[in-house]
């Protein structure tokens, strides 16, 4: 059995080197490891070896049984720079983990875009998937504050819809990041109330449903998608503006919908499967971030009580399918 990690993070040794050259918007210091730490507003990361060096991430991988990783890069990627430097470090990304792919079967890889120059993202999602032959696009959930279903990006997912892309839906810091600032509330909480408040506005205002050729999946289990998909639905019969845009129950859409297992808890596991099926789950272990873990993604899909084709399917059967691997 395969088992392919859809939602694990990279960063290219070349862009590091460029962050800490500078100009750049991060504040960067160093661990008692001589790690880099990349601090954003209410966030940090602390980029392991395994964040940056491919020979530890193939040790670990081989040491937790996971045969390939969908490599993306992490929040808030390069949209915490200026425009213009996100689209520079956007390409320079892009250009790596493509090389990347090229030369290692086992790191299929998803692009990165420069979300707060919307003018050039659908030129940077064309290049990335159809000269760079990357597998999909990871969109962060808002860019710097602006809604994912503002009609600035309608053009992004007019041509995506086009070239039926694969749009990954990854949180960043959210608007009230500042309220987060105390216990690591940001990507404990803030996270998964960005990713909801994504698929919701991308569903309601019609984007889901005008773009029907885009793929959308969703990290950290969804956020709280399954949990308050009822709700979504009792708002559409409620409210006239939640009907507006969209022909059939926010429900609905939201199932066609893929969801990353990041979330350890069995049951909340169970929860998505039973809201989006067996064949709509991804395995994902958010490796290497300090809150992330193969062990504990293979330990939890492997506490489900399911038939062996549909633990293949969700392990790896349905990222193969859905990327084309």
């Amino acid at each position: 059995m395969t088992i392919i990690d859809f939602h694990n993070h990279y960063y290219p040794p070349e862009y590091v080197e460029l962050i800490k050259a500078g100009p750049s918007a991060y504040e960067v210091t160093f661990d008692a490891d001589d790690n880099p730490v990349l601090h954003s507003p209410g966030d940090y990361n602390i980029l392991v070896p395994g964040h940056r060096l491919l020979e530890v991430r193939q040790a670990e991988m081989k040491a937790a049984g996971v045969d390939k990783h969908i490599l993306s890069f992490t929040a808030p990627g390069t949209t915490i720079e200026t425009p213009q430097r996100s689209v520079e470090l956007s390409q320079q990304v892009n250009d790596r983990l493509a090389q990347v792919q090229r030369e290692h079967g086992m790191f299929p890889a998803l692009a990165t875009l420069p979300l707060n120059a919307p003018e050039a993202c659908a030129d940077e999602m064309e290049r990335a998937l159809t000269e760079l032959h990357l597998k999909g696009v990871m969109l962060f959930s808002n860019a710097d504050g602006v809604a994912l279903s503002d009609k600035r990006f309608w053009p992004l997912y007019e041509r995506a819809d086009a070239l039926g892309a694969v749009f990954y839906i990854h949180p960043t810091f959210p608007v009230g990041v500042e309220a987060m600032e105390d216990y690591m509330l940001m990507p404990l909480v803030g996270f998964l109330a960005d990713t909801t408040l994504a698929a919701a506005s991308l569903v309601f205002s019609g984007v889901v449903e005008q773009f029907p050729n885009i793929t959308w999946v969703l990290a950290h289990l969804g956020g709280a998608v399954p949990y308050l998909a009822e709700r979504f639905d009792r708002g559409y019969e409620a409210f006239p503006q939640c009907r507006e845009h969209i022909s059939k129950l926010p429900s609905e859409y939201l199932k066609d919908f893929y969801y990353d297992t990041v979330n350890f808890d069995v049951n909340a596991l169970q929860f998505a499967l039973d809201f989006a099926g067996v064949d709509h789950l991804v395995a994902g272990s958010d490796y290497p971030h300090q809150i992330g873990s193969m062990e504990k993604m293979v330990s939890s899909i492997n506490q489900l009580n399911l038939s062996d084709e549909d633990r293949a399917a969700i392990f790896g059967g349905n990222a193969a399918h859905l990327l084309g691997l």
